[in-house]
């Protein structure tokens, strides 16, 4: 029997999205990763979520097998990172020009 291409490669049908958040400073950036990192998903399957900073872009890339899947995670994650830019704000020292 021969294996499809999902069997053979899970990751070929699983839907990919990518959100580049750039900050003021690379300060800034390393800060909300180290906010949005300890959130883990809460379910044991179905999505991959990595974060990673290069310079002063915060990025963030998820995979997931299911678009409902995808759509929560992503939308919890606006409300963090909403959260944590409205934080920074009203508590950081602005970054310097």
């Amino acid at each position: 029997m021969a294996a499809t291409d999902r069997e053979m490669n899970p990751e070929s049908e699983k839907l990919q999205f990518r959100l580049d958040v750039p900050f003021p400073s690379p300060r800034d950036a390393a800060i909300a990763l180290g906010s949005l990192s300890p959130d883990r998903e809460p379910r044991k399957g179905g999505i991959d979520k990595q974060l990673t900073v290069t310079d002063r872009t915060l990025t963030v890339r998820w995979s997931a097998d299911e678009a409902r899947i995808l759509r929560v995670s992503v939308d919890s994650f606006l409300d963090n990172l909403s959260l944590v830019l409205e934080t920074m704000q009203m508590f950081a020292p602005p970054a310097s020009q």
